[in-house]
């Protein structure tokens, strides 16, 4: 049975995550962008907080090492990829599916910073051509006019671009530093400190609460983002990360961006192009490729479930 739950809280994890950029896409025809991001967090960070003081003995960070964790968790993975994500999903030209390829390159970025700031990791020439090609696979996805690289939503491309970076590399980072803080107290706290920064972001781009626009379907986007994306998506990461191990529950980015097509398609009436099709196909190759030894060592295990089942 443990591997059939395992299973099923996988594609409920890439349905929840994938499904999410479609409900960003929703919710942003009626709320500003970082503004938007800082009350799904406001609502996020809160539950939490309160999962956090349930499920830890160390609910609250201490010292300088657990501190500088929840400020790079803060202002990296929260605050910086999400405010880049949302203002580049607000491009009508960025379908929901695009948004969640270009984000599925975080796990190649990820590995790449790896090999640049922690000691113990190195990048070979193999890597190195498979870090390209994932870049190559944005390129593809963003299908720039040279003529006009404003156009076709190049741009904003570019930024959520940004945001799988920010992301990455604030995973790394937090890496770096050993804190010895539990994982869902880090996040928490990153939570809460990402939503006041980019309530910060938000006052400084000019937005004002008066611009959001309340009924059904923003209220439902919100409350999807928060409740279902990030309050149930972590706490489903955060078991499966115990049970998979991190090469196996990276995949889940990989799974995410069909989950999006689809939920874009009939939420949305968004059509994936090929573009989108070719750009996925070339970063998890990319994804393949940096990965390689790992993927290799999971094989045995991953066929031994297959086999069992």
């Amino acid at each position: 049975m443990t591997r059939y739950r395992n299973l099923l809280l996988f594609v409920l994890l890439a349905a929840a995550w994938g499904s999410a950029f479609m409900a960003i896409k929703a919710g942003l025809a009626y709320i500003p962008p970082v503004l938007f991001a800082a009350l799904r967090y406001d609502v996020a960070g809160l539950l939490m907080f309160l999962y956090a003081f349930y499920a830890t003995d160390r609910p609250i960070p201490s010292g300088r090492a657990q501190w500088t964790v929840v400020a790079v968790g803060a202002t990296l993975i929260i605050a910086g990829y999400h405010s880049l994500l949302f203002i580049g999903e607000t491009d009508p030209a960025v379908t929901s599916a695009a948004a969640a390829v270009i984000v599925s390159l975080s796990p190649v970025l990820t590995t790449g910073f790896a090999r640049l700031f922690l000691p113990d990791e190195r990048l070979t020439i193999v890597g190195i051509a498979g870090l390209l090609l994932g870049l190559v696979g944005v390129v593809i996805l963003s299908n720039p006019d040279p003529d006009n690289l404003l156009a076709g939503g190049a741009v904003a491309k570019l930024l959520i671009f940004g945001a799988a970076t920010a992301f990455a590399l604030g995973s790394v980072l937090t890496r770096r530093i050993d804190a010895d803080l539990p994982i869902e107290t880090m996040e928490a706290w990153s939570m809460m400190g990402g939503a006041l920064i980019m309530h910060g972001i938000s006052l400084g781009l000019g937005e004002s609460p008066a611009e959001a626009v309340w009924n059904l379907e923003s209220l439902a986007a919100l409350a999807y983002l928060a409740l279902v994306a990030s309050a149930l998506g972590f706490l489903i990461y955060f078991d499966l990360l115990d049970r998979l191990g991190p090469i196996q529950i990276n995949l889940v980015s990989y799974v995410a961006p069909v989950f999006a097509a689809l939920a874009g398609w009939v939420v949305l009436t968004e059509v994936p192009t090929v573009y989108t099709v070719v750009g996925f196909l070339v970063i998890f190759v990319g994804f393949v490729l940096v990965k390689r030894r790992a993927v290799r060592a999971e094989l045995p295990r991953i066929r031994r479930l297959i086999l069992r089942s």
